[in-house]
């Protein structure tokens, strides 16, 4: 399917949700406070987002926490079935599921979404990931592949798998180098054939990837430059395969009335109380087996995965904060994703002073239910 822009919406910056579904969401913090990811909260947090009209909710796929005093993320709701909660309770909200390649086999997964398509009316979508965590690997059995490339082969055959199950009416046989099956047929289908589809990647392969088959590519966002690179390179990649693919990226927000209590409280949960052995666990494991920083910039990002997870920062005022999110927009990224320490505590503030902000710059359309 090809990337339209307005598949997640007309804004001119879209918002969604990041990582709602995990403990501590995106903070490695042991604050009291930090984000409790049980199944009431999350259900008070998509009708929150529903009402404001947030564009989608995109949980992270985890199997293995991070240690650290809080385990950070050891607790997980599997977003498939997080995803089935989420839109039998809202109304307008696009919710992604986010799918391991190596762990879930293409037959099942073309089955639970296009099920869950069916249920939201066409709200559901797919967020691919071919899998990068050794320790997640060592859980299931399965050998972490050395060379990065075969994991997005084995990436690109599970979606053009999945891809064929939601179109084709008639059995057919399938004969891959990962995947064998025989008069393989998987109705229903998605409600328009297809759904949104994001890759989260920053590697040469996941950018390729996700030029072949994404409608968007979720991806960090060091700085404005990078930022700007990002986008610019994106576009020339997708123009030179005949596509188009956006830009999605990820903020940690700290809102507060005045810059002093939005640093306060930054120093608060991100220094003073960061669960640094958790951190430096995912810095670790980061470096070793994933792409999405360089090595260099792993050693200066400590303080920002203490943070939320190597999250660009938006810390001070709505004023302030607007202006930020007013200048990621002008560098071509089409939306960010949001995360709060705690999320449904924080994001009416959100709402309520930043949102109409965004609509006054003309980023944002006024939402009513």
């Amino acid at each position: 399917m090809e990337h339209k822009e307005n598949i997640l919406g007309k804004n001119k910056l879209k918002l969604g949700i990041f990582s709602a579904n995990c403990s501590s969401g995106m903070a490695v913090t042991k604050v009291p406070e930090r984000w409790e990811n049980n199944w009431d909260n999350n259900l008070k947090l998509v009708k929150q987002c529903d009402e404001a009209g947030i564009e989608f909710m995109l949980p992270i796929a985890r199997w293995i926490g991070y240690g650290g005093e809080t385990n950070f993320h050891g607790n997980v709701l599997e977003t498939v079935t997080w995803a089935a909660g989420l839109v039998a309770h809202s109304k307008n909200i696009q919710v992604f599921a986010t799918i391991h390649t190596a762990f879930n086999h293409p037959i099942v997964s073309a089955k639970q979404l296009a099920t869950l398509d069916q249920l939201s009316g066409g709200r559901i979508g797919l967020n691919v990931v071919a899998g990068w965590n050794k320790p997640e690997y060592d859980a299931f059995g399965i050998e972490l592949p050395s060379a990065h490339d075969k994991r997005y082969k084995m990436a690109q055959e599970w979606f053009d798998y999945v891809s064929k199950l939601w179109t084709e009416d008639e059995p057919f046989d399938w004969e891959g180098d990962f995947f064998r099956g025989k008069d393989v047929c998987s109705l229903p289908h998605p409600v328009k054939g297809q759904m949104p589809i994001l890759n989260a990647a920053s590697s040469e392969e996941g950018k390729n990837f996700a030029m072949r088959n994404a409608d968007f590519l979720y991806t960090p966002m060091l700085d404005y430059d990078h930022a700007r690179t990002t986008v610019k390179d994106v576009e020339d990649r997708a123009k030179s395969v005949g596509r188009k693919v956006g830009v999605l990226s990820f903020v940690t927000v700290v809102c507060r009335p005045t810059m002093k209590e939005a640093e306060d409280y930054l120093a608060y949960y991100a220094d003073e109380h960061a669960d640094w052995e958790a951190v430096d666990n995912l810095m670790t494991l980061q470096g070793m087996h994933a792409q999405s920083f360089s090595r260099d910039a792993l050693a200066t990002l400590r303080d920002r995965f203490a943070a939320g997870h190597g999250g660009f920062p938006l810390v001070g005022t709505p004023e302030h904060i607007a202006n930020l999110l007013e200048k990621i927009s002008e560098t071509g990224v089409a939306g960010v994703a949001l995360a709060f320490v705690d999320y449904a505590k924080e994001f009416p503030y959100f709402q309520q002073e930043v949102l109409p902000r965004l609509e006054k710059k003309g980023l944002r359309a006024a939402f009513r239910v």
